[in-house]
């Protein structure tokens, strides 16, 4: 099976896949086979650090660190922005959202004024019906991009509070230090919405009730329909909208029963809480790397080494551990190629957020240059739809 899976691999991708852009949009960040990283920067609120390893054949990961002014107007206000977008089934959504979440969230704060749960909240909303219209524009051609989506995790520092949205089953952890003792205990930032949790199961049940097929436990995993782990994203408009379930859509996403309502939601969870002076550090992170790590083993590892490199660090811990549980040694995992490395993990994005207590108390209107860091991979020209992918190819979060 593996080798077929090859086969098709290398009549879809032949040589032109050699000449992807292999960097990052930012200049400061550094290539390393399938590995991107930006080992230390500066952000609005302190220091930050990044890296991104790539298994599927097109990284289907995206994720940006944005510092400086959150409007469209330079009057403010001013904090940092940092966003993961884990795809799935192409890349297509996250590289949509990489393009236009921030620019809508700059939209509506210059708006209202300010930042607020419900700019948050409209820039999602915005994002979603953006990517919806693409969807209905590029489905005469290649309707398969209905079957596409993503996740999206997003943290804000503003005038000291941390705002928390999340789609999906990334994860943002906070590092806050106990005073009394001196350790660093790991918080969990961010709502999750997949199936494997049993409040989403009860959740999805009580909202189609008369559908007992709603969540259905395959292959040992508790899936939506029987097709995605997630109960909410970006895209998926095959499982939103009953004008895309349906030919020429591949027959494995189509549903028995007529769409009634939509399944997947892609309203997120918002939190917004004022940060302490011992909260230390923020973890943001696409589930390729909490497969292998627990929360507080990622904390422990970001407390207890130097900030420069940190976000590679809790990378390669991660790889380790995915080449330890499949006995292999992990030198040897480092030459699989991409596509192929799929099997062994999933892309993995990790941004580690440094609080100083000095730079996160800074008023909002304080101006500062911007910053823009966007994480890289083995990628298609920007602007250019990635192949689709097979029935086999395809795979959902």
């Amino acid at each position: 099976m593996l080798s077929g899976l090859m086969n098709f691999l290398r009549a879809c991708f032949r040589p032109r896949g050699d000449r992807h852009v292999h960097t990052g949009l930012d200049a400061g960040g550094r290539q390393d086979g399938l590995l991107w990283y930006k080992d230390t920067g500066q952000h609005f609120n302190g220091d930050f650090s990044m890296a991104v390893v790539q298994a599927n054949n097109l990284l289907e990961d995206q994720s940006q660190i944005e510092s400086g002014c959150l409007s469209l107007h330079d009057s403010g206000p001013y904090g940092t922005f940092v966003g993961v977008y884990d795809g799935h089934g192409g890349p297509e959504t996250s590289r949509y959202i990489n393009a236009h979440l921030f620019q809508h969230l700059k939209r509506f704060t210059l708006e209202h004024q300010s930042m607020s749960v419900e700019v948050i909240r409209k820039a999602f909303q915005a994002t979603e019906e953006g990517f919806m219209s693409l969807v209905t524009n590029h489905w005469p051609m290649n309707p398969q991009i209905a079957a596409v989506g993503s996740c999206c995790l997003v943290g804000i520092i503003c005038n000291g509070t941390l705002y928390i949205a999340n789609l999906g089953d990334s994860r943002a952890v906070l590092g806050r230090l106990v005073k009394s003792t001196g350790e660093v205990l790991s918080i969990q930032l961010s709502a999750e919405h997949n199936a494997s949790i049993e409040s989403v199961r009860q959740e999805l049940h009580s909202l189609h009730p008369n559908d007992s097929q709603i969540v259905v436990l395959k292959h040992n995993v508790w899936r939506v329909k029987g097709l995605i782990q997630i109960s909410r994203s970006i895209g998926d408009v095959y499982l939103k909208k009953a004008e895309f379930n349906r030919e020429p859509l591949y027959a494995k996403f189509r549903l028995r029963e007529p769409l009634r309502r939509p399944i997947l939601s892609s309203e997120p969870s918002i939190s917004a809480q004022q940060l302490l002076p011992h909260d230390q550090f923020i973890i943001f992170a696409s589930d390729g790397l909490w497969e292998h790590l627990s929360n507080q083993e990622a904390v422990d590892i970001v407390q207890n080494h130097p900030r420069s490199g940190i976000a590679r660090r809790l990378v390669k811990t991660a790889l380790q551990e995915a080449a330890k549980k499949r006995e292999m040694r992990y030198s040897d995992l480092k030459r699989i190629a991409r596509g192929i490395r799929r099997h062994f993990h999933d892309d993995i994005t990790v941004i580690v957020v440094f609080l100083d207590s000095n730079h996160v108390s800074r008023s909002s209107s304080t101006r500062s240059p911007n910053l823009s860091v966007k994480g890289g991979g083995v990628n298609l020209p920007p602007n250019t739809l990635a192949p689709c992918a097979t029935p086999t190819e395809a795979s959902t979060t």
